[in-house]
């Protein structure tokens, strides 16, 4: 056991990803959903005010009247994607958790709100049609590696009409620069985030070059140990429009958040609307 708990806290690669599909296990999906329809709780889905504050400013910046069709990567339970659909969109939602998309389903329904769903990977789109607008928000796009930031912004390329426009926002360097690397250990009895049974927990905060960082978390059960990693990249302004116009975008406005707060050096985040 001392020798799986010391490979496990090995310092990962940069971009190492996590070997257990956390997102579609049964009980942590279930604990994701719970975390995301928490409308006071902003670490899975922003607080429910913001949420209204943000979809408001996007239908009003990139009115659906001119721009109906919708994609919106990474939809979770599908928060953002009824405040959509009630401004006017055509909404399509995709996430790669089963459990989300089964809750956005039926809660779709129960609304009488005409929205399509689909658990897929936004990694491999393949949805046969073509959008005037795209979102991937809270700050997805930085939690993937360099090359499948990559894939991700060809893959939204191909899936926008002519003059289609893509949402995005990532952490900024005021983020990366404030980020303390450090260690804590608890002991959660029952009914805890990761495991329904008791469970240690260690979590390492690391910095690595190239402005990334990691949440790591080690869980020791009863029954077995498993390392999940959490990846972050921070961005000037520059650097994200940099990294965004290689793949043919142009830049169609800078903000300091999804829900179109003026961008300043101070900003934890920044946003921009690409278009193709």
């Amino acid at each position: 056991m001392l020798y799986e708990i010391k490979d496990l806290l090995k310092r990962p690669e940069i971009y190492q990803e996590t070997g257990i599909p956390f997102w579609d296990d049964e009980y942590i999906s279930k604990q994701m959903l719970k975390s995301h329809l928490d409308p006071e709780f902003d670490g899975a889905s922003r607080k429910m005010a913001f949420i209204k504050k943000s979809a408001d400013w996007i239908a009003n910046t990139v009115p659906p009247t001119d721009n109906p069709l919708l994609l919106d990567l990474g939809c979770g339970p599908g928060i953002y994607g009824e405040f959509f659909a009630r401004a006017g969109y055509q909404v399509t939602g995709v996430d790669f958790s089963s459990r989300s998309i089964d809750y956005a389903k039926r809660s779709a329904a129960g609304k009488k709100l005409n929205i399509d769903y689909f658990y897929q990977n936004y990694l491999s789109l393949e949805l046969n049609r073509k959008f005037d607008l795209a979102v991937m928000i809270y700050c997805d796009y930085g939690a993937l590696s360099t090359e499948k930031r990559k894939i991700v912004l060809n893959q939204v390329y191909e899936h926008l009409k002519p003059g289609g426009k893509f949402l995005l926002d990532a952490f900024s360097l005021n983020e990366y620069n404030a980020f303390q690397e450090k260690q804590i250990w608890g002991i959660q009895e029952s009914n805890g985030f990761w495991r329904e049974d008791e469970y240690v927990e260690l979590k390492r905060y690391c910095k690595y070059p190239q402005h990334v960082t990691l949440d790591q978390y080690v869980i020791i059960s009863k029954a077995e140990t498993s390392s999940y990693y959490l990846w972050n990249t921070y961005y000037n302004k520059d650097s994200l429009v940099e990294e965004v116009e290689e793949c043919g975008f142009k830049t169609y406005g800078i903000y300091g958040d999804v829900s179109g707060t003026p961008w300043n050096l101070e900003s934890p985040t920044i946003a921009v609307i690409l278009e193709k």
